[in-house]
């Protein structure tokens, strides 16, 4: 049995075929041209799909249905995606148009939901009962499995966690609010950090010689490279995102209580250097529980992956 996943996102559309094993046997990859019509999007969208099953040596009656994970509020029962900014969706009716492309059943998930349920099924969360998946990036995704399904609440927007406040009044947010855990702790959040971080210190500081004396360099990565060089700047910016990091992640888990929380995104290649502190805050600042019914933090494993694979799956 093969299964069809389809990733799309606002630069570019990952298509893969996942194996019964729940392993990627076969990939294709374009890119997004937006804005353009409802029927263009799905050209662009069976097209890469069908490349990705060309390129397994199967068809489309070898596939039960197509995954789609997409960003933007999707109503999964009647696969329309409500709103997507960035793709300039509204009230698009993906489902529809697509199964009409492709002549199959089209399941459609928030792209989110999708990573947390290709974890779920494949990664980090496998075997997890409640868990909760977290994305570090341009903003802060996440997705929630409940009972082993995809909690969307009552008007498929759930889980929306980047954009709780944490600091009242506090930075603005690209949603409009003031003080969102987006603005701190994703990496636009830690990269807008680092820059303001170097307009107080030594222009032959470690941070300014890491970004080569131009703020349009700064990265993720910056402030921890900074820190292992023996900069005491670098180390404060880290302290201080992780303590935002934190702060979110205590929140989540009192809302939560999930078995699993998992973490992705590029800075989590820093690995045991954010899990360890981040784990001892959630134990200092989460709600007490017994130590053995506390949440498991680990990092995400199945990376850019994810969401493909759980996007084939999502109809299991």
């Amino acid at each position: 049995m093969y299964y069809l996943g389809i990733d799309l996102g606002g630069t570019s559309i990952k298509v893969g075929v996942v194996d019964e094993n729940n392993k990627i046997v076969a990939t294709a990859k374009s890119k997004t041209h937006v804005p353009c019509s409802p029927d263009e999007m799905c050209e662009q969208l069976a097209g890469t799909a069908f490349e990705a099953l060309k390129n397994a040596n199967i068809t489309i009656d070898d596939v039960p249905w197509v995954g789609i994970g997409t960003p933007g509020a999707v109503n999964r029962e009647s696969g329309v995606v409500i709103f997507s900014n960035n793709l300039y969706f509204d009230n698009f009716e993906l489902k529809k148009l697509l199964q009409k492309r492709m002549n199959k059943e089209v399941i459609v998930e928030n792209d989110a939901n999708a990573a947390a349920y290709g974890e779920y099924m494949a990664g980090a969360l496998k075997g997890a009962n409640n868990a909760l998946a977290i994305t570090l990036g341009t903003g802060i995704g996440s997705g929630i499995i409940i009972d082993g399904k995809i909690y969307s609440g009552s008007n498929y927007a759930a889980g929306e966690m980047g954009h709780m406040v944490i600091v009242h009044k506090g930075r603005h947010c690209s949603c409009g609010r003031d003080g969102c855990w987006e603005a701190y702790a994703s990496a636009t959040g830690l990269i807008n950090m680092t820059k303001e971080a170097m307009e107080t210190c030594d222009k032959k500081s470690p941070l300014w010689e890491i970004a080569k004396g131009d703020r349009n360099n700064v990265d993720g990565r910056t402030a921890f490279d900074a820190m292992r060089a023996g900069d005491p700047i670098g180390k404060s910016v880290v302290d201080e995102y992780l303590d935002y990091l934190g702060c979110g992640l205590a929140n989540c888990i009192n809302i939560l209580q999930p078995d699993v929380l998992c973490i992705g995104g590029g800075i989590c290649y820093e690995g045991e250097t954010i899990l360890k502190p981040l784990r001892e805050y959630v134990v200092r600042y989460s709600y007490k529980v017994k130590p053995e019914k506390r949440t498991k933090i680990c990092r995400a494993v199945l990376g850019n992956d994810a969401g493909i694979i759980g996007a084939a799956l999502i109809g299991k």
